[in-house]
C-alpha cells in the first residue's frame, strides 16, 4: 500500500509538472499566435493521443453513459476554462495564474454550499479565508501600475469560476461514471468547440518552432491528463492532493526561467498564502478522513 501510494505521488508530480509546462509555453504561444487557433491545435492533439491510446482498451464501452447532458456541459466548462486560461496568460504571469488557480479547491467548497446544500466544517472556512487573502494580494484590486493585476485579474478569475463548476461536476459524475469515459467525452467535446471557433482566427504559421511549440502544449496535455488518471488508481485523492500545490513552485520557476520573470514580495506572499491555505485544507481532509475510518 506506502509503495503503491508512492507511486501515485511521482505521478502526480510529473502530471503537475506537465500542465505548468503547458502553462509556460502557453504563455509564448499565444503572444504571436491567434488564441482560439492555439487552443484548436491543442485540443486536436490531444484528441488524436486519447482517442488512440483509449479507444483501443476500452473499445464501445468507452462511450457508454447514463449522463450524456451533465458530460456535454462538463466538457462545455473545460474548453470555457482553457480559453479564459489561454486569455490569462497573454496578459499574467504564469506563477502568479497558476496561484489562484490553485483557489480551485476552496472555491468549490463554497459552490458545494450554495448548490448542493453541502455543510462544511468550521475549519475549513478558515482554509478558504486565508486563500482568498492571499488572491487579494496577488490581485491587488485598484493597485494599477505599482504592481497588482488590476482589471486582468479578470481571466483567471473567471477561469477559476469555470474550472470549479468543473471540478463540482466532476465530482458528481465520479460517483456513477468511469473516469476514462468522463475524459473522453471533455475531450471530444472541446475539440468539437474549438472546431467551431477557430476558422475566423485561422493563419498562416510558417514558424516551425511555433507549431513545434504548439504541439508540445497537444501532448503535454494529453500525458498530463494520462499521468493524472494513474496517480488516482495508485493513491487516493486525499494523500495526493497535498502535492497538487507543487504546481505551484513548478511554475513560478518556468516564469523566471522562461520570461526572468520573479513575483514581486506582495505577489510571494499572496502565492504563499494560497499555497498554505490549499495545504493546510488537504491534510485537514486526510485527518477528517482518517477519523471517520
Amino acid at each position: 500500500m506506502a509503495k503503491s501510494a508512492t507511486i501515485g505521488i511521482v505521478y502526480i508530480l510529473a502530471a503537475v509538472f506537465c500542465f505548468s509546462l503547458i502553462d509556460a509555453v502557453t504563455q509564448y504561444v499565444v503572444t504571436v499566435v491567434p488564441t482560439f487557433m492555439a487552443l484548436f491545435v491543442r485540443y486536436m492533439l490531444q484528441t488524436v493521443i486519447t482517442s488512440a491510446i483509449l479507444l483501443p482498451m476500452h473499445g464501445r464501452g468507452l462511450l457508454r453513459t447514463q449522463h450524456l447532458k451533465l458530460q456535454i456541459i462538463r466538457g462545455l466548462l473545460i474548453i470555457v476554462s482553457t480559453s479564459l486560461a489561454f486569455m490569462s496568460l497573454k496578459v499574467v504571469p504564469v506563477g502568479e495564474f497558476t496561484a489562484i488557480l490553485m483557489m480551485t479547491p476552496m472555491v468549490v467548497t463554497i459552490l458545494a454550499v450554495a448548490l448542493l446544500g453541502e455543510r462544511p466544517r468550521p475549519s475549513s472556512w478558515i482554509f478558504v479565508t486565508g486563500g482568498f487573502i492571499g488572491m487579494l494580494f496577488i490581485v491587488r484590486p485598484g493597485a494599477g501600475d505599482s504592481g497588482g493585476l488590476g482589471w486582468d485579474a479578470i481571466w483567471p478569475l473567471g477561469c477559476l469560476v469555470s474550472s470549479s463548476l468543473f471540478q463540482l461536476l466532476s465530482s458528481y459524475l465520479g460517483r456513477s461514471e468511469k473516469p476514462v469515459t468522463t475524459h473522453f467525452y471533455s475531450t471530444i467535446v472541446g475539440m468539437v468547440c474549438a472546431c467551431a471557433i477557430v476558422p475566423p482566427s485561422w493563419t498562416m504559421i510558417h514558424d516551425l518552432n511555433l507549431w513545434g511549440l504548439m504541439t508540445v502544449m497537444g501532448v503535454m496535455g494529453a500525458l498530463g491528463h494520462f499521468l493524472l488518471s494513474i496517480a488516482y488508481q495508485k493513491a487516493p485523492a486525499t494523500t495526493l492532493m497535498p502535492y497538487i500545490y507543487c504546481q505551484v513552485g513548478f511554475s513560478v520557476f518556468a516564469g523566471w526561467i522562461g520570461f526572468n520573470h520573479v513575483p514581486d514580495h506582495w505577489a510571494l506572499i499572496g502565492i504563499g498564502l494560497i499555497a498554505a491555505s490549499g495545504l493546510g485544507n488537504a491534510l485537514n481532509m486526510m485527518r477528517l478522513k482518517r477519523q471517520e475510518s
